[in-house]
């Protein structure tokens, strides 16, 4: 078996960054942030810390991952952190709600950008639809998995890069609407309608970590996943950034407020509705890679659950290829799951609260893993340290504090997800 179809490539695990992180979020969430926020220089401060949050958080995991270089993400990092029951609930967390919830999510934003342009399809048969085909392509092998998917995430930067020229330079009449800060701007910053709305953006920039849930099947994760995580990161930022500008500068707020499918209403300001049609089945398509790369990150902390706890070693067998095939399908069926019951602006705030959490008590990792283990090999440390982690710290906790106070019913339902997670470490524990 040659190395091509047994390792990931650094341009593979980049491209699953970018795709995981491009998703939902920037195309729908900014309907959601214009309920409470309706300033141009705010919504783009706020794309810019949750960028910043996103990238302090990338530079962290760089160094558990160079250091703890095996497949799991959060399970690997913090069963050997704390304790091995918090890193069996975080795998818990990645996996039921970090991954298969929003692929549901985007499989039906993607079906109902397409069905916007052919209303006779029915979205959820569309969505299934698309989890199924991906599943399908993803149980094969490293090299068709990974060609496939740096081929779709290649065109994904493309169509937006493309989009915003052409955005930018063919709206005939541009939104009266100012990107400068006022006064009552900075106060609107430092309130708890910026830390709520701001669970919306940091929920868009999921997905900053994916690369470290296939560290173990990476070409010299040590040496690559810095720059993997810290090019990927860095990357989506600048391309959140400008794609939330070219939406306030072509589409009117008041026909954004709380609608989902942003990129069409800014497409038919540009091109019309011809022209919004294209850009809808662009848009759509775009979406592939970002279910692409959950479907190939996410059922990997399932493959880590099924390696160290007997009663779930089915999750662990993989094909003659290292494919881990039974825990791809266990998560692309609770997808499909989740696609007839999911409700889309709950799950955002829901899942952006639930893996906040989790991506917080990692990101702690690092500064108590100093401590404990010193002499821990660290073939790459944390630039900035102990400044970058405790940047994270502050402004994901700032937001998980708002989150408690103004949604207690998404906090409320983690901590259901989190409870149950330690029954479920339980009841491995017992039936070892």
């Amino acid at each position: 078996m040659t190395t091509s179809t047994k390792k990931y490539t650094a341009r593979s695990a980049t491209a699953v960054i970018v795709a995981n992180m491009i998703g939902t979020g920037v195309f729908a969430s900014l309907g959601f942030q214009l309920l409470e926020i309706q300033s141009g220089f705010v919504i783009l401060m706020l794309w810019a810390v949750g960028g910043l949050t996103a990238l302090c958080g990338a530079l962290s995991y760089a160094e558990l991952g160079a250091a703890m270089p095996q497949s799991g993400g959060e399970y690997n990092f913090l069963s050997k952190i704390y304790h091995p029951m918090v890193g069996f609930v975080a795998g818990w967390v990645s996996t039921t709600i970090g991954f298969a919830a929003p692929v549901a999510v985007v499989a039906i934003l993607f079906a109902g950008y397409f069905v916007k342009v052919y209303p006779i399809i029915d979205v959820k048969i569309l969505a299934i639809a698309l989890i199924v085909a991906l599943t399908t392509i993803h149980i094969t092998n490293h090299k068709k998995s990974g060609g496939f998917h740096q081929v779709m995430t290649l065109f994904k930067l493309l169509l937006i890069i493309g989009f915003s020229s052409l955005a930018y330079f063919m709206v005939e009449l541009p939104q009266d609407i100012s990107f400068m800060p006022s006064v009552n701007d900075f106060n609107v910053i430092f309130s708890g309608s910026f830390a709520v709305t701001l669970v919306y953006v940091n929920y868009a920039y999921m997905g900053w970590n994916s690369a470290t849930y296939i560290s173990g099947e990476l070409e010299n994760p040590q040496k690559n996943l810095p720059k993997i995580l810290l090019i990927g990161t860095l990357t989506v930022t600048i391309l959140y950034v400008i794609l939330n500008f070219i939406f306030l500068y072509v589409a009117p707020v008041d026909e954004m407020v709380g609608v989902k499918e942003i990129g069409y209403i800014a497409a038919k300001h540009v091109f019309g509705n011809q022209g919004a049609a294209i850009m809808s089945i662009g848009l759509s398509v775009i979406l592939i890679s970002t279910v692409s790369a959950m479907t190939m990150a996410g059922p990997r902390a399932f493959q880590a659950i099924g390696q160290d706890y007997p009663v779930f070693k089915k999750l662990a067998q993989t094909n003659k290829h290292g494919i881990p095939v039974i825990a791809i399908l266990l998560q692309s069926g609770l997808s499909i799951f989740f696609v007839i019951s999911s409700s889309f602006e709950f799950i955002m705030v829901f899942a952006g609260f639930t893996l906040g959490v989790s991506n917080f008590v990692t990101v702690l990792g690092v500064i108590v893993l100093r401590k404990t283990q010193p002499e821990l090999p660290r073939p790459y440390k944390t630039w900035l340290y102990p400044l970058t982690p405790l940047v994270y710290l502050c402004l994901m906790g700032w937001m998980l504090v708002y989150i408690i106070k103004n949604k207690p019913d998404a906090a409320l339902m983690s901590l259901g997800v989190i409870v149950l997670g330690i029954v479920m470490y339980s009841f491995s524990k017992n039936t070892e």
